[in-house]
């Protein structure tokens, strides 16, 4: 009976996209290369893998509404995480354990076992006493018709931890043995809990991977976990850690003890608006993240949920990024190179010296991408600002200040709708150089700084005559040796 029921569910969830999706495809707000949904709601990424020879993304979806509302597992494939092609949602709430209204199929992770595409997610219900949330498993021999199993759950919230905080589980396999780690708190400090299996469905408890000393929040989010080169990185979103929303862990694992021992922590991105990235293994060997370019605590600041979900849906996935270890063992996150196939009419200018007023950057418009160099050494100017999508009343602003070595984005005056300024710290000690690459979609800007160290994603919901991009020095010249820009409005919308 429960395979007829989530059958069932899908392809309602499935007649109703189909019903939508014409209208929704042209609406003003839809990017022209994000990964998005059809239509309805779209937050974390879920289940990102490379199976068969296509790139599989799962996403937490609503498929009846462009806000938040029971939760789905939308599905798409690429061969070349441009071009998306949608499938059927790959989970629909259906059992006794993850069939509530304020739940349904939460975020989890995605493996390859014995030809077979294993999802493991968080199943969230309601008996009388809260939410409730445990860990699941569903699998698929073609990896577009999934089955949960019959025995779901197989693990619940152990002694300690709220019912309503134990969620999010990232699953990979090591020799002959599968771990998962999830989020959730204790004594209201983050934890990620460690648990392994020899077969994907018996699970026991390891260990505490690692917590908050109180400096991390009260709550993990979507923790991720994987080695890079030598060592092992954590990633998670916590939760009451204020401007910090991506934190990222650096150090060695021992899996005989399952404890994480890190030395070094820094932040994805800085910006406004990207939260619960997870990654996954290209074929050839690259660590590839993907983030939800949107965020919680801020989302209400948006009048009615925002533009977007006027046009009958939201939510998009940030840039996907290559994660690379540097030398001193700190993260830099660099957008994946296939992206250079969506650039079209290229410029470049070389050796400018910029004084006092305003320089447009030709060659730009809605969608478009702009890298400069900025030689220091060179530049008098002791701040920089870059106005983004300007139309004389309406502008976002990307400010770099060369004596207080800081980057600030500041949208307040973008759009009408979005509020909020970001900053972070940039490592300019010593440096001649400051290397600055900016992806301009229509209701987003992501900008990267300092070898991809410094990187901030916002959206900015402009409008089409919000085309114009201008580098702005302050109280001196700047000077740039190269500055390149690419048009991609003219490239074929391959997200859509």
């Amino acid at each position: 009976m429960s395979k007829t029921i989530m059958k069932e569910n899908i392809e309602k969830a499935q007649v109703e996209i189909e019903a939508k999706e014409s209208a929704v495809k042209n609406g003003r707000m839809r990017q022209d290369f994000h990964f998005m949904p059809q239509t309805g709601w779209l937050n974390d990424p879920n289940g990102l893998v490379y199976y068969k020879g296509q790139y599989h993304y799962f996403y937490q979806f609503y498929p009846y509404a462009g806000f938040w509302g029971s939760v789905h597992w939308g599905h798409a494939v690429s061969s070349d995480m441009l071009r998306w092609k949608h499938l059927p949602p790959a989970l629909a709430p259906s059992e006794a354990y993850d069939d509530h209204y304020l739940g349904g199929c939460f975020s989890g992770s995605a493996i390859e076992y014995n030809e077979k595409l294993y999802l493991m997610y968080t199943g969230v219900t309601n008996n009388g006493d809260g939410l409730e949330q445990c860990q699941c498993i569903a699998w698929s021999e073609d990896g577009i018709n999934f089955e949960k199993y019959e025995g779901n759950p197989v693990i619940a919230a152990p002694e300690g931890v709220p019912k309503d905080f134990f969620r999010d589980p990232k699953v990979w396999c090591h020799r002959d043995t599968f771990y998962m780690v999830c989020g959730t708190k204790k004594e209201d400090k983050g934890q990620a809990l460690l648990y392994k299996s020899k077969d994907m469905i018996h699970w026991e408890y390891f260990n505490v991977l690692a917590e908050s000393r109180g400096e991390w929040g009260y709550m993990w989010e979507c923790p991720d976990f994987y080695p890079l080169g030598d060592k092992y990185v954590l990633m998670f979103s916590p939760m009451g850690a204020q401007e910090r929303k991506c934190v990222y862990l650096v150090g060695d694992f021992d899996y005989r003890t399952g404890k994480f021992f890190y030395n070094i922590s820094g932040e994805i991105d800085w910006g406004l608006d990207y939260y619960a990235p997870q990654s996954f293994l290209a074929p050839d060997g690259r660590r590839i993240i993907t983030g939800w370019a949107n965020g919680w605590e801020w989302m209400p600041h948006w009048k009615d949920w925002g533009p977007m979900y006027r046009e009958g849906w939201s939510g998009f996935f940030a840039l996907p990024r290559e994660v690379i270890l540097l030398e001193d063992n700190t993260l830099s996150f660099k957008p994946i190179h296939e992206l250079e196939q969506l650039r079209s009419d290229p410029g470049t200018e070389n050796n400018l010296l910029i004084g006092e007023g305003k320089y447009q950057v030709k060659n730009t418009g809605c969608s478009c991408e702009i890298k400069m160099l900025i030689n220091l050494e060179k530049t008098t100017s002791r701040k920089v600002k870059l106005e983004l999508r300007e139309n004389n009343t309406r502008k976002a602003v990307v400010l770099f200040d060369f004596q207080k070595a800081e980057m600030c984005f500041d949208r307040t005056c973008a759009d009408g709708w979005s509020t909020g300024i970001a900053r972070s710290e940039i490592n300019l000690k010593n440096k001649q150089y400051l290397d600055i690459h900016i992806f301009i979609d229509r209701s987003s800007i992501e900008v990267f700084s300092n070898n991809y160290q410094n990187n901030m994603t916002c959206n900015v919901f402009s409008d089409e005559t919000q085309t114009n991009n201008y580098i702005v020095p302050e109280n001196g010249e700047l000077y740039i040796e190269k500055l390149e820009t690419w048009n991609i409005e003219n490239v074929l919308k391959v997200m859509k």
